[in-house]
């Protein structure tokens, strides 16, 4: 199977595939998540998380607090 980036615009409750692909990369730990599995993203940022704990490390490094 070939793994290609997919390129999204994010939604608050879902997104669209601009550009097909298997795969989004994480923005902050860099680790690949396949499309059926992302379930963590920004709509602000356009930025995908690959787990909760990203989500958190991106909004310390924003100045903000959970």
């Amino acid at each position: 199977m070939n793994k290609k980036k997919a390129k999204l615009v994010y939604k608050h409750n879902s997104f669209d595939i601009v550009e097909e692909g298997n795969f989004v990369i994480c923005a902050v730990s860099g680790k690949e998540i396949p499309l059926n599995k992302l379930s963590y993203w920004n709509v602000e940022l356009q930025e995908a998380y690959y787990s909760p704990l990203e989500v958190n490390e991106r909004f310390k490094s924003l100045g903000n607090k959970k």
